[in-house]
């Protein structure tokens, strides 16, 4: 099967947001499930992997992390082994060759690139870590890496939209400490309770970083079950596992 890939038009080096299409997996997570947190064989999560790499530089080596929903960034020149990726949820390097890859599951994937210093990043932003600044810190490595502010242009994929994303009436606290304008992301849904529009605040906080150019893919998660993994969805329906989609960005490599 083809794999679905969703391409950011203001970026122009190898990238994609990647759906559940193609891929190996079975069962729950049918499909190309990415994430070794999934009740899935390790073996088809390395091969989807793979078959993701490939599709965007032909053998590539793939840096990932161990997400933990936190404001941390690391620089990639060489891919981790598995069991030894840093904890962190944002990834920059100016490495030809070498792919940065993410997954999420209703969280935002942010993707970017300044392409003029040959700098890219990826970042797994769920709520808490873009409260907590993620997008921030993988701004801040990829200026160590001799990127520019205004140079640098960002991409966020698919994730959990505001008409599914309810939350609790005190979900929005901590939001609202950091900037009381940030009430512009909360609309009361059918139920009465808050809807949070996480796009739209990640969006806003690569604006207020300086960040010139931001296109959001404008997809939801939760919506698309033939075409997404999504968290929200699977605890709804009560599944034991939920599959993870990866995104993914690299520079090409000198010889193209």
């Amino acid at each position: 099967m083809t794999l679905d890939i969703t391409h950011a038009p203001t970026l122009s080096v190898p990238h994609g947001f990647f759906g559940r299409a193609g891929g190996q997996s079975e069962g729950a997570v049918a499909g190309l499930n990415c994430g070794f947190g999934a009740e899935d064989d390790p073996n088809a999560v390395r091969a989807n992997r793979r078959m993701a790499a490939d599709a965007l530089i032909e053998g590539a080596p793939l840096a990932s992390v161990h997400q933990i929903h936190s404001a941390e960034a690391v620089i990639a020149t060489e891919p981790w082994p598995i069991e030894e990726r840093p904890h962190a949820d944002a990834v920059a390097t100016a490495t030809p060759g070498l792919l940065l890859g993410i997954v999420t599951a209703d969280c935002a994937p942010i993707l970017f690139a300044d392409e003029e210093a040959g700098v890219v990043a990826a970042t797994h932003a769920g709520w808490r870590g873009a409260l907590a600044g993620v997008t921030d810190a993988a701004i801040g490595a990829m200026l160590s890496l001799g990127a520019k502010v205004e140079r640098i242009h960002a991409a966020v994929g698919p994730c959990l939209a505001q008409r599914n994303f309810e939350v609790g009436f005190d979900f929005p606290e901590p939001l609202l400490a950091e900037d009381p304008d940030n009430e512009r992301f909360f609309v009361e849904g059918p139920s009465g309770q808050p809807h949070f529009d996480l796009e739209a605040y990640v969006a806003a906080r690569l604006a207020a970083a300086g960040i010139g150019r931001v296109w959001t893919a404008g997809l939801d998660t939760y919506a698309h079950p033939d075409r997404f993994y999504s968290y929200r969805r699977a605890t709804h329906e009560g599944a034991s596992t939920y599959g993870r989609q990866i995104s993914m960005i690299g520079l090409a490599r000198a010889n193209g």
